[in-house]
């Protein structure tokens, strides 16, 4: 699995013009998942997310973690974050996982940091043709990827 963390004032998901999720001030993540990836990438990357240390303390140092300072997730499924750009111009997405995969893993994701954070994390909508609007703070843009842990 493969995650785009942006650190974020505020951020959206609208669908046919209407609001789906919006957060403030937190996290928006956008999550890809491979074919073979496991609930055990899923558990490492909510950890990883969860306690993520690119919130300014009260020194200004990026030393505190989105459950540190109490802020929001949106998390929106993004298959084009397993695109392959080796050969050619025209990405290929032969790695993504398919729908019987990738949207319980996407889903579990989302409980999991959800719990773990202990407050309601903010989802897209798998498959849908979504608009997503953000502003980063910083800009501050982290990406993980499950299979590069070791």
């Amino acid at each position: 699995m493969r995650l785009v963390i942006q650190r974020v004032l505020e951020a959206s998901v609208r669908i046919d013009g209407k609001a789906v999720s919006e957060i403030g001030k937190g996290l928006l993540v956008l999550v890809g998942v491979e074919s073979g990836d496991t609930p055990e990438d899923v558990s490492w990357l909510v950890g990883k997310t969860a306690r993520m240390r690119i919130f300014d303390d009260g020194q200004g140092v990026m030393n505190c973690s989105v459950a540190d300072v109490g802020a929001e997730v949106l998390a929106v499924s993004q298959f084009t974050l397993t695109a392959s750009t080796r050969k050619g111009n025209r990405p290929s997405y032969i790695r993504a996982a398919g729908h019987e995969l990738a949207v319980p893993l996407y889903e579990s994701f989302c409980d999991l940091l959800s719990k773990e954070l202990g407050k309601p994390v903010g989802r897209g909508v798998f498959g849908a043709d979504m608009k997503v609007s953000l502003i980063n703070d910083g800009p501050v843009t982290i990406v993980i990827d499950s299979r590069l842990r070791e």
